[in-house]
């Protein structure tokens, strides 16, 4: 008997960049996912998109897709300082969203993005695809299984080198700029999974700052309730492994590079057993994953995610305004 055949989502994309072309690949993974019109700020680009991916619409603007592409959900993908208004202009036309990491800009931000879709009971999730890729799913099922008993430490990093461009958007400030906000949000994340959602207890901050006054390398130390302590670093200014640890009394897991979106991971315990490898390739970017867990969302009804619920986006935005605030960096024009 043939099963029940899935409701087809007709998708937008806000802001069309690099991540933006890899969603729009992955998308063509799904068989309930089509691509039906892509916005930019310059129309040529969206046209150019929209014929490489086969989209019937293309917009000069986001806020005419918003008005006229008729679409199911959208996909928010602009620059960092866009994500809340591009989002709250999305809920407020009762646009389901799936809004690019990070969520916003500050605490406050989230926490307005997250009461408007409560009131409004319209989708909105944060984009945080780590949490869905097949071998990071796995890593956590051993954590929460107990095997590595009490977690008292997590570890990892995320660098790569990137030359300085003063019209680049990870060195500018007015379009969010920096390594935490572009990649040290992982390392947050991951210790807000071992360890979270609430903040941790104590939250202990240094960095260094581009000329321009975004942070170009930020280290942290988290403590939690419990003794657990996570460590984490971020840079734009060298290429580093892009690993990560989590310690456990009883044993250990290595996440190898690179971490976030891992198809490998090792597990060594502390009895002297061999280490044991697991792999979980997948196809794709792995964008896919958290598209297809958005539709199933909607296809059930859900205004929120279970995996990833607004008020673990709240938090982690929250985490990073402390962080940023001891680095002294601070973003004009963000409420």
């Amino acid at each position: 008997m043939e099963g029940t055949k899935k409701r087809i989502f007709r998708w937008g994309i806000l802001g069309l960049g690099k991540i933006a072309h890899k969603f729009a690949t992955d998308l063509q993974r799904l068989p309930n996912a089509r691509l039906v019109a892509v916005a930019s700020t310059d129309v040529q680009r969206a046209r150019v998109f929209a014929e490489q991916y086969g989209c019937e619409q293309a917009f000069g603007s986001y806020e005419e897709l918003i008005q006229r592409a008729g679409v199911d959900v959208v996909y928010v993908a602009t620059a960092h300082t866009g994500h809340y208004s591009s989002t709250m202009d999305c809920l407020r036309s009762g646009i389901p969203v799936l809004c690019e990491k990070p969520f916003a800009m500050n605490g406050q931000q989230a926490a307005e993005m997250a009461q408007l879709a409560r009131e409004r009971g319209v989708f909105l999730m944060e984009a945080l695809w780590t949490l869905f890729i097949p071998g990071m799913e796995a890593v956590l099922e051993q954590v929460r299984s107990g095997v590595l008993g009490r977690i008292h430490s997590v570890k990892a990093d995320f660098g790569f080198y990137a030359a300085y461009k003063a019209d680049w958007r990870l060195f500018d400030p007015k379009l969010g700029g920096g390594a935490l906000l572009d990649v040290g949000i992982y390392p947050v994340l991951l210790a807000m999974l071992i360890f979270g959602p609430p903040l941790p207890s104590g939250i202990h901050t240094v960095g260094t700052r581009t000329r321009d006054g975004v942070d170009e390398t930020c280290s942290f130390i988290f403590q939690y309730e419990g003794n657990g302590l996570a460590m984490g670093h971020a840079t734009v200014a060298a290429d580093t492994p892009v690993e990560a640890w989590i310690y456990g009394e009883k044993g250990q897991i290595h996440i190898q590079p690179r971490w976030h979106h891992p198809t490998t991971f090792t597990l060594q315990m502390h009895d002297g057993s061999d280490p044991e490898e697991f792999s979980f390739p997948y196809e794709g970017w792995g964008y896919h994953f958290e598209a297809a867990h958005v539709m199933d969302c909607l296809e059930a009804g859900k205004k929120e995610s279970d995996r990833v619920p607004l008020e673990f986006s709240c938090t982690l935005s929250r985490t990073m305004d402390v962080m940023l605030a001891q680095m002294g960096v601070k973003y004009e024009g963000a409420c």
